[in-house]
């Protein structure tokens, strides 16, 4: 698959998709090439939908998996080999609509206090405090912070997007400390092994998994929660939507407004039904009896 999988990255750098996105979809379609011990040139719908059913029913994989595969699919077959009739009718998995996990104070706290190192203290702490995606807090470079106007410039976020993210003087303070004792020798702020790149995702959602295993949450919390925590929080202490909406980066109010479903603020301004019957009787007053 070499000369095809040049033309693919080719393909992708020139939509200006992330490297990120470069490397999931070309190692989704790698999948189903060595699942045929085919190149995809050689194959076509039929090949595509029997790959997806053995995804589904022996592999288990979750729709929002299954819906990446698909995507990577039609992008190649689309753009790459210019055969879009392959996958015009290749359906998109449903994907389930589920609440996300979302900590309390407390649990974000002692999430915090269980990890050791003050590097990764540091990334747990920005990405809560600013409500940064895990691959937005891990590529962040010294330049990106601005002390100043305390403020974090988050470089091509989701969808190749920039914005600026909240910062609080506490995280500041956590991250000067951070940085006189690693000394970071490149642009990245949390740099990985090689002091020329940033940290990865994966090392970072490893220390995190171990942190909630040691304080025995029972909740399936992710680095990703963190970012939910903020924006459940900010809307719990009385923040605009409107401006959680910016600090997210939503291109939508409607990808933020799901928060309000979380926020405990939101529900205690809403009095209960059996509440207020038991208040009416309470007061003397008799609810209709619609059996009489």
């Amino acid at each position: 698959m070499g000369k095809l999988r040049e033309q693919m990255m080719a393909d992708l750098s020139l939509k200006g998709y992330s490297e990120r996105t470069h490397e999931a979809y070309l190692r989704y379609v790698r999948r189903f090439a060595e699942h045929f011990n085919r190149s995809p040139a050689e194959m076509g719908e039929e090949e595509i939908r029997s790959f997806l059913l053995h995804l589904i029913e022996e592999q288990k994989v979750d729709p929002t998996l299954q819906k990446a595969h698909v995507t990577a699919l039609k992008f190649l077959y689309r753009i790459t080999l210019k055969r879009p009739e392959v996958v015009e009718n290749i359906p998109n998995p449903k994907i389930p609509k589920r609440l996300p996990v979302v900590l309390s104070l407390e649990e974000v706290l002692a999430i915090f206090e269980a990890i050791e190192k003050i590097k990764y203290k540091a990334i747990v702490a920005t990405a809560y405090g600013a409500g940064l995606r895990i691959s937005e807090v891990c590529a962040l470079r010294i330049a990106d912070i601005d002390s100043q106007r305390m403020r974090i410039f988050v470089h091509h976020g989701k969808g190749g997007k920039d914005r600026y993210a909240l910062l609080g003087p506490l995280v500041l303070e956590l991250l000067r400390e951070c940085y006189r004792r690693i000394r970071p020798k490149g642009i990245y702020l949390f740099p990985g092994q090689n002091p020329q790149r940033h940290i990865g995702a994966t090392s970072v959602s490893i220390v995190f998994k171990k942190a909630v295993q040691k304080v025995g949450l029972a909740k399936k919390a992710t680095m990703h929660s963190l970012r939910h925590a903020f924006a459940t929080h900010l809307l719990e202490r009385g923040t605009d939507i409107r401006f959680v909406q910016v600090l997210l980066g939503h291109a939508s109010i409607r990808s933020t407004t799901r928060y309000t479903h979380l926020s405990n603020a939101y529900l205690a301004q809403i009095e209960s039904p059996w509440d207020a019957l038991q208040k009416l009787r309470t007061q003397g007053g008799q609810p209709c009896n619609q059996d009489k």
